[in-house]
């Protein structure tokens, strides 16, 4: 079995969801520290001039895990991104078939970021077709705390006998550890398609809505590399 693990991001590029494609099962690891100005708060979407960030404003203080962060309710920023992804994608192909799945959880005025995050991350991995089995890390029996130790852990916590790790993974994680906890170790590989957008030349590592609103059902194939 093949688990993958990553910090719950705002609306995740395609790369999210070509390792939780690849996986069995995928754990959402919302119980580790929030890292500011990343994609745990923001992503970035296509618009006439360029891309753009959408931004959830946050009240965090350091160093609360991304669980505990809240989402600043005093500000309409559900409302903003709603209209930003109306006027940068109401012509594309796809976005009344899918701006439909997003608009609710958008609008439900969640307090937490991590479950607005994992909302709206369930809500494209089941749009793009993607049938693994997600577990939030939190909900898991207690974890170690250091880096290497944790994933070992989830990793024993879900029967996994393979870890699916990002090309970063090996920067900061003791591979002799897994090898030793009987756990093998393998890296994803994801090369980034171009596929047809809106406004002119293509943009890479936008959200995975940018390629939905324009694919619709064939963004998995598009991710797996099966199409243009």
């Amino acid at each position: 079995m093949i688990a993958a693990v990553h910090q719950p991001q705002y609306f995740p590029w395609l790369g999210y969801y070509d390792k939780m494609a690849k996986a069995d099962v995928f754990c959402y690891l919302d119980n580790v520290q929030y890292k500011k100005n990343e994609w745990q708060n923001r992503n970035r979407i296509k618009s006439v001039g360029g891309w753009q960030w959408l931004t959830v404003p946050v009240t965090y203080r350091f160093p609360q895990r991304i669980n505990q962060v809240k989402i600043d309710r005093k500000t309409p920023w559900g409302k903003k991104h709603i209209q930003a992804l109306t006027t940068c994608y109401r012509r594309a192909p796809f976005f009344d078939e899918y701006m439909s799945l997003f608009e609710p959880i958008l609008r439900s005025d969640p307090e937490r970021l991590s479950e607005l995050n994992i909302a709206l991350a369930e809500a494209l991995r089941r749009a793009l077709g993607i049938e693994t089995k997600t577990v939030i890390a939190s909900e898991l029996a207690p974890l170690r705390e250091e880096p290497t130790d944790r994933l070992i852990d989830i990793c024993r916590e879900l029967g996994a006998d393979t870890y699916l790790a990002g090309r970063g993974g090996a920067n900061y994680m003791d591979l002799s550890r897994f090898n030793d906890s009987g756990i093998r170790v393998v890296f994803q590989a994801f090369d980034h398609p171009v596929y047809p957008q809106l406004y002119g030349d293509f943009v890479a590592n936008l959200s995975a809505v940018d390629l939905l609103f324009n694919r619709g059902p064939d963004s998995l194939a598009v991710i797996r590399g099966e199409g243009e």
